[in-house]
């Protein structure tokens, strides 16, 4: 049982050293980022509206 103990010990000193080496982004990139997926979302969408009514139409012609 010691073991396991000593083995989640170092992990966790591990994970804590590696989290204190992360470079956390400003106000200003986590704004742009965000914006950038939300657009890249609405991108998404309108393409997947487009190729939906692409499917649809060719079935509606097949069928």
């Amino acid at each position: 049982m010691s073991d396991i103990v000593k083995k989640t010990s170092e992990y966790l000193k591990g994970v804590n050293a590696e989290a204190k080496r992360v470079t956390w982004p400003g106000k200003h990139e986590l704004w742009e980022s965000s914006l950038v997926v939300i657009a890249f979302i609405f991108i998404l969408a309108a393409a997947t509206g487009v190729f939906d009514f692409i499917c649809h139409f060719a079935l509606s012609i097949i069928g």
